[in-house]
């Protein structure tokens, strides 16, 4: 082996790029077990832990490796690819054909892991025997890791993820993996043993990689068709989240990061719920803020009273928002309330909104869904309803989705509790909808002496002439009672805040209790 002969920099280049493909793997499992089963901190931790303990392991077993170098790091790369390469199919499946996700999950985080704690020590090792200048070996190999895995950490988020979705960017970057080892056969053939039998290999495992990820669009619908109970008839992975809408007769189902936001059939009783009953107790209701509702069916409901001047509705994703202003199938539902000129989309963190605005507004809608990560967890928190108080006029009522209290009852009682703690008077109510159980809100005004039990609240409702499919007079006594398997020990929550987020434990909890 002469010097001459020996192209540092092509395995300069190979470094960097399987880091930044060994970041990738890393964050896509994490974000797509967040995404099957929730807990993100919980995910993300176990996947980081467990990988850098793989890694360790990997750069153990490399001293068991004596010759050959490069044809083990070949047959390194071309593992890491298809396994990569397959992740997100893998993760996939197991959620929806077998009980055991997490095990395959944990298995493949030690797979990929220990493949890749081979990487680095066998890279090194080549360079050293080539280029016997152990320091600069070191400190260039490093270097070129370390922007690789920043290079990696940034992709996948900003472009990857929200143009790609999950099973495009494994397959494309399984694909990455296996030209580095073409690269490297290419570059290196007279140090390679088994030449042409790597050819052959490498011919199949790009044909695959390449075959997934032109069809990986018809792939993640059938393998997503298994995950819902009807069928997908829409699917798209935003910057933000994962919408899948599904249909059934006339069944329409709309579902983001794979939670059910409403069911055509009965979404009428949520929404009529979430509404009136905040507006019927508003002094005023000329000015109206939605923060979420993005698919316009509270602004339907909000659109019954003619007194309403302007409705500012907050959501966050601008894609949400435009398939159901577009999509025929939700129009149909929200009865085009997102084209309505009485209504302002700003497309913004609704943390962020209340934060620079100024205006005060009679009626305050919070439409969120659930708080199963830390992002949703902040629009729950008591410096949220700070700002709420600040943005609502003093005759005016707000309202805040508050989960199921039957199926989590501390998460339920504990948004009551964090409400409270701003200086709100709160009346907890919930109803039946069909296609989630029980579900609940918090009716929020602002402190005063009168009106101040739950009867004289719910006695004071009065819908007028509104017309209205679920509620009337004679439910809402019910509405504002809770059984005994429904209620919680507030004295025994804590007020959910940004440095201690309680709620996603209690919320966390009841959700692995139920599975």
């Amino acid at each position: 082996m002469e010097e001459k002969n020996f192209n540092y920099k092509i395995l300069m280049l190979t470094t960097l790029i399987i880091s930044g493909c060994s970041i990738i793997y890393e964050v896509l499992i994490s974000a797509i077990s967040s995404y099957l089963i929730g807990d993100s901190i919980k995910q993300f931790s176990i996947t980081i832990g467990l990988y850098m303990f793989a890694m360790g392991m990997g750069s153990y077993i490399s001293k068991y490796i004596k010759d050959k170098l490069f044809d083990w790091l070949i047959r390194v790369e071309l593992s890491v690819g298809i396994f990569g390469g397959l992740s997100s199919v893998i993760l996939f499946s197991a959620n929806a054909y077998l009980s055991s996700y997490t095990i395959v999950m944990l298995f493949l985080i030690v797979i990929i892991g220990i493949l890749v704690g081979l990487e680095i020590p066998l890279l090194t090792r080549i360079m050293e025997e080539n280029k016997s200048n152990l320091s600069v070996t070191l400190s260039n190999i490093f270097s070129f890791d370390y922007i690789g895995g920043l290079v990696g950490s940034i992709v996948f988020p900003l472009l990857l993820l929200p143009q790609l979705g999950y099973f495009t960017t494994s397959f494309l970057v399984g694909s990455v993996n296996i030209l580095v080892a073409i690269l490297i056969l290419l570059s290196y053939k007279e140090y390679i043993f088994n030449y042409e039998k790597f050819k052959y290999i490498m011919a199949v495992f790009l044909t695959i990689m390449v075959l997934g990820t032109f069809f990986s669009e018809d792939l993640s619908k059938t393998i997503e068709d298994k995950m819902y109970r009807d069928k997908v008839i829409y699917s798209k992975q935003t910057e933000y989240q994962r919408i899948v809408m599904t249909k059934y007769k006339d069944d329409v189902r709309l579902f983001l990061d794979g939670n059910i936001q409403f069911g055509s059939r009965d979404e009428y009783r949520y929404h009529e719920a979430l509404v009136h009953i905040p507006i019927s107790l508003a002094k005023n209701k000329e000015n109206i803020l939605i923060l979420g509702g993005g698919d316009g069916l509270a602004a339907r409901e909000v659109l019954k009273y003619n007194e309403v001047k302007n409705i500012t509705l907050v959501d966050l994703d601008k894609d949400m928002v435009e398939l159901c202003k577009t999509n025929n199938h939700i129009v149909a539902l929200n009865e085009g309330s997102l084209s309505n000129k009485k209504l302002h989309v700003i497309n913004n963190d609704a943390f962020k909104y209340l934060e620079n605005s100024s205006e005060l507004y009679d009626v305050i809608i919070v439409d969120l869904p659930d708080p199963n990560n830390e992002t949703l967890n902040k629009l729950y928190t008591n410096l949220f309803y700070r700002l709420c108080y600040r943005n609502l006029n003093e005759d005016g009522a707000m309202v805040v989705q508050s989960t199921s209290p039957y199926s989590a009852p501390k998460a339920f009682w504990c948004i009551k509790k964090t409400i409270e703690s701003e200086g709100f008077d709160v009346y907890p109510y919930h109803l039946q909808v069909p296609s989630f159980g029980d579900w609940g809100f918090n009716l929020a005004i602002k402190s005063s002496s009168n009106n101040t039990k739950k009867e004289a609240i719910y006695k004071s409702i009065d819908f007028g002439d509104t017309k209205l499919k679920y509620l009337n007079e004679d439910v809402l006594p019910g509405m504002f009672s809770f059984s005994e398997d429904e209620k919680a020990d507030t004295s025994e929550l804590d007020v959910n805040s940004l440095s201690n987020p309680k709620l996603i434990e209690y919320y966390q909890k009841a959700v692995e209790e139920w599975n």
